[in-house]
């Protein structure tokens, strides 16, 4: 992780002007101060943040059922038959790992996001590697979460290689401290997960206009599968992204996470999952430093009755 980001902000004292956040003081000063550890399945268990995102008006990706036995995997075609496409995740995922985008289907044959067609059997090995804990948290036993597909924006459509582009924000006691907009590849093998090789743009607070982009840790300028120049991204509805990941704070009692957002071409802002350890990346991505960001937020009075609305706008006062 220093590598990187020594490389990027050239030398050690420039990270500590820069105001870096390294993994250490992000686990013990925010993760493990702000996140009490029996919240954490607010966010790790994505059903039951669905339920949460309901209760508060949060819109999220439809539900279209839950599997959480190995004798009902044999029936997921009658749960997808009146959907032509749906993504399967497991509830307690990580990472990206285990989700499986089907685009369309004939209740045999499945259209993936690539263009490859797999068969019944293999969507059913599928989900019973994920009941299995294959892609869980620790490896626990887990259950398949079907939802319906993202119709992503087209305004993203040279942005991203077949994958959903989506944006995480970085929330800090209610406020929005930092952005960025993550952008499948070819080598990410269509998911919008940095470590896989997805391009992360900084995205600004203020406007949530492009600042830089990276891709495994270098800047890049445009996307290396589409060619198509970063720096003319552009977020609609940009307020609607910072209201939405602020409302979280107050559906979740944790205090430091990562909402991520996808953009659907119908229904607007709708949010993806939330992230009680959010990685160190984005500041990489936006050539800036979060404990700067996050001391400047712990040295105001109590903010507590702050509405959503006037911790946006000191958010977009403060931070480029």
């Amino acid at each position: 992780m220093f590598g990187p980001l020594l490389k990027c902000f050239a030398s050690p004292a420039a990270l500590r002007k820069a105001g870096v956040l390294g993994m250490n003081r992000r686990n013990h000063d925010y993760i493990a101060a702000y996140n009490r550890r029996h919240d954490y399945p607010m966010v790790d268990d994505k059903l039951l943040t669905k339920e949460l995102a309901a209760k508060a008006g949060v819109p999220v990706a439809a539900l279209i059922g839950v599997i959480r036995y190995q004798h009902e995997a044999k029936d997921f075609p009658r749960l997808t038959e009146k959907y032509p496409s749906f993504v399967i995740k497991p509830g307690h995922g990580s990472g990206g790992r285990g989700i499986l985008v089907i685009k369309s289907h004939d209740g045999e044959q499945f259209r993936k996001a690539d263009g490859s067609v797999i068969g019944w059997q293999q969507v059913y090995s599928h989900i019973t590697n994920i009941l299995s804990g294959l892609y869980s948290l620790g490896g626990q036993t887990d259950y398949a979460l079907f939802e319906e597909c993202i119709s992503f924006s087209k305004i993203f459509s040279d942005f991203s290689f077949q994958g959903v582009p989506d944006i995480r924000i970085i929330v800090f006691k209610g406020y929005p401290v930092m952005a960025m907009m993550r952008l499948a590849t070819k080598r990410s093998d269509g998911r919008a997960n940095l470590h896989q090789g997805a391009v992360g743009v900084g995205l600004s607070i203020r406007g949530g206009r492009p600042l830089r982009a990276v891709m495994l840790d270098r800047m890049i300028t445009h996307h290396p599968d589409t060619g198509r120049a970063l720096s003319e991204l552009a977020v609609p509805d940009w307020g609607r992204h910072l209201e939405l990941a602020a409302r979280c704070a107050e559906m979740i009692k944790l205090g430091y996470f990562g909402a991520d957002i996808v953009n659907d071409r119908e229904k607007g802002p709708l949010l993806l999952e939330l992230n009680a350890r959010p990685g160190l990346g984005i500041q990489i991505a936006n050539h800036a430093g979060l404990r700067s960001r996050l001391e400047l937020i712990e040295r105001l009075p109590s903010t507590e009755t702050r509405s959503v609305m006037e911790k946006i706008a000191f958010s977009q006062e403060h931070f480029s």
